[in-house]
């Protein structure tokens, strides 16, 4: 609880001393493919577990297929950024709930980010869905749970 509330303080607080109001991870969004560069996008993930590891914020990876999609969500599960709780949604089989390393966490997002277009239709076996694969970075409140 007392480490929610300083998560929502400090959130409050980069909010607000931010240009614009704008908080600082408001930028943490791409569609995969993308044309980023690996070392681009190992920045963005760092950023984004900063951000998570820091701030009342989850990483969000959302992935479409034809007839499938699955979301996996990364919240930090303690004040140091060592691990995350990984919440997995497949529209088929439900959610599932567990609890990974840091390493695991950034490892996965820059497999998921570094994905070609190819790569996400060969994986399903049919052609890409029209909508890309996406990565965000928002506030908990904001994330989809069971």
């Amino acid at each position: 609880m007392a480490s929610e509330r300083r998560s929502e303080t400090r959130a409050a607080h980069h909010a607000a001393s931010t240009p614009g109001g704008e908080a600082p991870w408001g930028a943490l969004e791409m569609t995969v493919p993308t044309d980023r560069d690996h070392a681009s996008v190992v920045a963005l993930v760092e950023c984004a577990l900063v951000e998570v590891t820091h701030e009342a914020v989850g990483a969000v990876f959302v992935s479409r297929q034809i007839g499938r999609a699955t979301r996996t969500q990364y919240v930090a599960a303690d004040d140091v950024g060592e691990q995350f709780q990984k919440r997995h949604f497949d529209n088929r089989l439900g959610w599932h709930e567990t609890t990974v390393p840091r390493q695991t966490v950034r490892d996965e997002l820059i497999t998921q980010l570094t994905r070609s277009a190819s790569t996400t239709a060969e994986r399903s076996g049919e052609e890409a869905a029209s909508e890309p694969d996406t990565f965000v970075v928002k506030p908990v409140r904001e994330l989809r749970t069971p």
